[in-house]
């Protein structure tokens, strides 16, 4: 008997030490009561309570807690049925308005939350529901926890996690994001060809310029020297003074070059060929005084200086008779081509014929070539030329 209220005293003696005895971990805090009233909150570590008069009513967790709300269906502005996904963190500030203020603040929160999303979401069109994230989260945020700060909670952050609009509305605008990155693509290949094509014709501009430039140079000195070389050429011909006789012994070996060109199919015959025959006559005769002195006569050489006078007239006039010739077959095959013999404004004629030989547009009067002259030495010292004596 003794043994057994021996057994029930020490028994009742570990509940009361268990019941007195409290340990609350960290962050979380208990509300006790006495009598059904509110106590005193019980802080993290070891703590005594009174048996059988104290008692707990919650254990508090005081971290932030983080809450995924099931998708609530939401109408937008256009009349479109979307499903969106919210996310809430919290945390319990003060364990005691937590407990008394709200019978179940998660479920609290919960409605709360539905409620404001669709009042923010209600107001907006799909495009800038989508589109306007942030914004919603700020005004969710600034009502629950408006609202929540009287039940001892403070509502850290909001997220709307997915947005989910109706099928047939995600084909359309995936349709529309398709088109809108073709048009984009199209768009940036358009300024990429344009800007190739800019660059291309800058290229060819610079390289025309280049090229221009460069045949201005090559103009510039090819012209500068060409008229250093003749500057050359008139300076040594003004260096070495030749007289008028050497000149135009110089043409008149010239002229059966201008005649000798196979293109050429009309011969022009200035009327200065006469005085070139003349300036060569007149050196010639000016040869038959070189070497006599005056008053005294000799027989030979002025015998072989007439003999040199006549071979060079004769030659003189065999090159002329052979120009003359070469120019009257040009004109002759020039006019057979144009329209027939004697068609055009002006007409050569053979030197056989005696006629008359003209060219078209020459300043000069018309001179006429005889075929065989009288005497070579007469037709190019003149008529006043005096007759060869031959020596005795």
């Amino acid at each position: 008997m003794l043994i057994a209220l021996a057994v029930a005293l020490a028994l009742i003696v570990i509940t009361v030490l268990f019941r007195s005895v409290r340990v609350v971990p960290q962050q979380r805090m208990d509300v006790v009561e006495r009598l059904g009233k509110y106590h005193r909150t019980l802080t993290p570590g070891l703590n005594l309570l009174v048996p059988f008069i104290d008692a707990v009513r919650t254990k508090v967790d005081m971290r932030e807690q983080v809450v995924s709300f099931p998708p609530q269906p939401v109408i937008t502005s256009d009349n479109l049925v979307v499903s969106i996904d919210t996310v809430l963190y919290f945390k319990v500030v003060d364990p005691v308005r937590a407990t008394y203020e709200i019978a179940n603040f998660l479920q609290a929160i919960e409605q709360l939350t539905v409620t404001t999303l669709r009042n923010v979401i209600g107001s907006m069109d799909l495009e800038k529901a989508l589109t306007s994230r942030d914004e919603i989260n700020r005004h969710l945020s600034g009502v629950l926890d408006e609202t929540t700060g009287r039940w001892g909670i403070k509502v850290t952050r909001v997220e709307i996690k997915a947005i989910e609009p109706p099928p047939s509305i995600r084909d359309s605008m995936e349709k529309q994001m398709r088109a809108e990155r073709d048009r984009r693509a199209v768009i940036l290949q358009a300024e990429g060809h344009k800007q190739a094509q800019i660059l291309t014709a800058e290229g060819e501009k610079q390289a025309a310029v280049l090229r221009a430039e460069g045949d201005r140079v090559s103009r510039i000195l090819t012209a500068e020297g060409q008229a250093k070389a003749i500057q050359t050429v008139f300076d040594a011909i003004h260096t070495a003074d030749p007289n008028p006789q050497v000149l135009a012994y110089q043409y008149m070996q010239a002229l059966p070059q201008i005649a000798a060109g196979q293109a050429n199919k009309v011969w022009i015959v200035p009327a200065e060929l006469t005085r070139a025959l003349e300036g060569i006559g007149g050196a010639l005769g000016g040869l038959s005084g070189l070497g006599v002195a005056p008053g005294v006569e000799r027989p030979e050489a002025k015998a072989a200086v007439d003999q040199e006078m006549a071979q060079a007239a004769e030659a003189a006039a065999e090159e002329a008779r052979a120009a003359a010739t070469s120019a009257a077959d040009a004109a002759r095959e020039a006019s057979v081509a144009v329209g027939g013999p004697g068609s055009g404004p002006g007409s050569v004629t053979d030197p056989e014929s005696a006629g008359p030989v003209t060219t078209p547009g020459s300043s000069a009067a018309p001179q006429q070539l005889s075929a065989a002259p009288r005497n070579p030495a007469s037709s190019l010292l003149g008529d006043e030329a005096q007759p060869v004596r031959q020596p005795e």
